[in-house]
C-alpha cells in the first residue's frame, strides 16, 4: 500500500452527537471521534444488552487512534479487522457467561485516517457517507434484510423505507450464528473530505438529499451534527440517533508547533464509564456534545418530561488518563469490560488483541475463567450427588418409619388355604412385602361361609396380636357353628326321605292288592276301619292305617 510522506500533513477533527430519541427509555448507540479514529456502534438486544454490546465495540476499537504503526495502512486494516473480530468474540462470551444479555449484538462502522488513506470497517445497518467536492457518495453497503430485496429488485428502495422487516439485519457482532468478518475497504483521503457516520435512527427518516443539503450548507462540525440528529428526530424517527461528523484538514506544516489536535469524544451507552477508554489511549476523553434543547421537538420535549430529565444540559465530563488520576488521588480503573489492557514498560497502555503482551493477557485471563468454570462445574456436580443422597436419606427414612408403624399392625388372612396371623399390612412396596407371618391355625378357609371367605381374602386388620388372636378364635367358634347347623340340615334331610318311601310301599302295596286307583282307595279305606274297629287314638290310626295298608 502507497506511504507518501506528503500525506501525513493530513489531520482529522470531529465530533459526535447522540440521542436518546422520543421512545426509547435508554441510549444503545455508542460513538467515538477521534483525531484519527471515528466510529458508530448501534447496540440491539434489549435494555442492557444494547448498551453492552455497542461499549464494548467502541473499547475495542478505541486503541486504533494511536496505533497507526507508522502510518503503515495494510497493517492497520488488518488491525481494524482483528479489533471487529475481538469485539464479537467478547460480546459473545459475555452473553454466555450472563443469560440475562443473551442475544446482544451491535452493527460497528469505523474510519481511520493513515498516511493519507481512509480505512473502513463496516458491518450491519448503520452507514458512512462521503462528501467530497460538493458529491455526497454512500460508502457502506447495509447488511440488512430489506437491502439484500432490493438488490435482488425485488422492491425499491423507497419501498424499503416502510418495509415491515426494514430493521432486520443479516450481518451483526454479537451472539447470534452470523458471520462477524466486517467489511474492509480502503480509499485515499482528500483534503476537506467530510464524513458522517449514522445509525439508523437518522438515515432511516433522512433522504440522501437531504443528508448532503445538510452537510454542505453547515461548516462548523457540531453544528452539522446538531442540525441532522435533530431533524432526525423531527422527522419521526423512533429509534436511538447518532451522528459523527468528520473533517480532514491540511496541515501547512506538519513540523509546527500548534498541530491541530482534539480530546476524543464518546457519545451514548460508552459515554457512561470513560476511564477505560481513556487508560486505553492513555489520555484524556471527554463526552460528547448533548443534543441542545433549543433544536428540540414538541416529541422530544414530551419525551423529556416522561423521561425526567432535567432541564439543563450537563456539562462535558473529562476521564484524565491512570497517571493523571493516580496523581489526584483517584484510583485507576483499567477495566475495559472483556479486552484486558496492559501497561507496557514504556508506560504505554493498550489493549490491541494484536499486541503480544495483551494476547498473552487474554490466554491468561481465558485459563483463568476456564479453571473457574471447571471449578463451579466440580462445584455443581458436588451439589448434586449431595442432593441426592440428601433425597436418598430422606426417602431411606420415610421407607424406614413407614415400616416401624406397619409393624405395629395385625391381620388375619389366608395362609395356604388356612386362616393365618400375620404382623404388619396386608400390602407391598416396589415387591416387598410389608407382612409376615406370625401364627397359622387349622382353620381351613374352604369351611367357612363365603362372607368370612372375602374377609380373609381382604385382610382383617387389627391394632394389637392379642385383638387378632380374640377374632380367630370368633371365627373358630363360628365355624363350629356353621358345620352344626350343617349337619342338622343333613339330618332333617334324611328323615324325609324316610317317610317317604313308606308311602311310596303303601302306594305300591296298595296297587298290588288291586287293580287302579279305586283298589288303592279302598285299601286306604279299609285300613282306617280297621283302625276304627279296633279302637285306637287318631295317632294311632294313622299308624294303623300304614299297617293295614301294609297288611293289604
Amino acid at each position: 500500500m502507497p506511504n507518501s510522506v506528503a500525506s501525513q500533513t493530513l489531520f482529522l477533527y470531529s465530533t459526535t452527537v447522540s440521542d436518546v430519541g422520543t421512545v426509547r427509555s435508554n441510549n444503545q448507540d455508542s460513538a467515538f471521534a477521534g483525531e484519527h479514529l471515528i466510529a458508530i456502534c448501534d447496540g440491539m438486544g434489549g435494555h442492557a444488552g444494547g448498551d453492552t454490546a455497542s461499549t464494548i465495540a467502541i473499547r475495542s476499537l478505541a486503541h486504533i487512534e494511536h496505533d497507526d504503526v507508522n502510518g503503515d495502512v495494510s497493517t492497520v486494516a488488518r488491525m481494524m479487522e482483528t479489533s471487529v473480530m475481538a469485539a464479537h468474540d467478547a460480546i459473545v462470551g459475555k452473553a454466555k457467561r450472563e443469560r440475562k444479555l443473551a442475544g446482544m449484538g451491535t452493527t460497528v462502522t469505523a474510519v481511520a485516517l493513515v498516511a493519507g488513506y481512509w480505512v473502513l470497517a463496516h458491518i450491519g445497518d448503520s452507514r458512512a457517507y462521503l462528501l467530497r467536492d460538493g458529491r455526497l457518495t454512500r460508502m457502506t453497503q447495509d447488511h440488512s434484510y430489506v437491502q439484500h430485496l432490493i438488490d435482488t429488485g425485488r422492491i425499491s428502495p423507497a419501498e424499503a423505507r416502510n418495509h415491515p422487516q426494514r430493521n432486520v439485519v443479516m450481518r451483526v457482532l454479537g451472539d447470534f450464528d452470523i458471520d462477524p468478518h466486517p467489511d474492509i475497504a480502503i480509499r485515499a483521503a482528500h483534503p476537506t473530505d467530510r464524513w458522517m457516520l449514522c445509525s439508523d435512527g437518522l438515515c432511516g427518516v433522512l433522504e440522501d438529499s437531504t443528508i448532503e443539503q445538510t452537510l454542505t450548507a453547515y461548516s462548523d462540525q457540531e453544528e452539522c451534527a446538531q442540525q441532522l440528529v435533530s431533524m432526525a428526530l423531527k422527522a419521526g424517527s423512533t429509534d436511538n440517533v447518532t451522528a459523527v461528523i468528520a473533517d480532514a484538514t491540511l496541515a501547512l506544516d506538519a513540523d509546527a508547533f500548534d498541530l491541530p489536535h482534539q480530546t476524543p469524544l464518546v457519545a451514548g451507552a460508552a459515554s457512561a464509564s470513560l476511564e477505560p477508554i481513556a487508560d486505553i489511549l492513555n489520555e484524556p476523553v471527554a463526552t460528547a456534545p448533548m443534543l441542545r434543547d433549543a433544536n428540540a421537538s414538541p416529541a422530544q420535549r414530551a419525551a423529556a418530561l416522561i423521561q425526567s430529565q432535567p432541564a439543563s444540559q450537563p456539562s462535558p465530563r473529562v476521564a484524565q488518563p491512570p497517571a493523571v488520576r493516580e496523581e489526584n488521588g483517584e484510583r485507576a480503573n483499567p477495566d475495559t469490560g472483556e479486552i484486558p489492557v496492559i501497561q507496557k514498560r514504556d508506560g504505554h497502555v493498550t489493549d490491541d488483541p494484536n499486541d503480544p503482551d495483551v494476547a498473552k493477557a487474554i490466554h491468561h485471563e481465558r485459563q483463568t475463567q476456564r479453571k473457574e468454570t471447571r471449578k463451579r462445574g466440580r462445584r455443581n456436580r458436588l451439589i448434586a450427588i449431595l442432593i441426592v443422597i440428601a433425597a436418598l436419606a430422606l426417602a431411606t427414612g420415610g421407607a424406614f418409619g413407614a415400616y416401624r408403624w406397619s409393624q405395629t399392625k395385625y391381620f388375619i388372612g389366608n395362609a395356604d388355604g388356612v386362616v393365618a396371623v400375620y404382623q404388619g399390612v396386608n400390602t407391598n412396596v416396589f415387591g416387598l412385602a410389608l407382612s409376615h407371618e406370625v401364627k397359622r391355625t387349622n382353620i381351613d378357609i374352604d369351611s367357612l361361609p363365603q362372607a368370612w371367605r372375602d374377609q380373609l381374602q381382604d385382610g382383617i386388620t387389627f391394632n394389637s396380636y392379642d385383638e387378632a388372636i380374640q377374632h380367630v378364635q370368633v371365627i373358630r367358634q363360628e365355624k363350629s357353628n356353621f358345620n352344626d347347623n350343617s349337619n342338622t340340615s343333613k339330618s332333617s334331610g334324611n328323615a324325609g326321605n324316610g317317610t317317604s318311601d313308606s308311602s311310596d310301599s303303601s302306594d305300591s302295596s296298595g296297587s298290588n292288592g288291586t287293580d287302579g286307583d279305586s283298589s288303592a282307595g279302598s285299601s286306604q279305606t279299609d285300613g282306617g276301619t280297621a283302625a276304627g274297629t279296633a279302637g285306637d287314638t287318631g295317632t294311632d290310626a294313622s299308624s294303623t292305617g300304614t299297617d293295614g295298608g301294609d297288611a293289604q
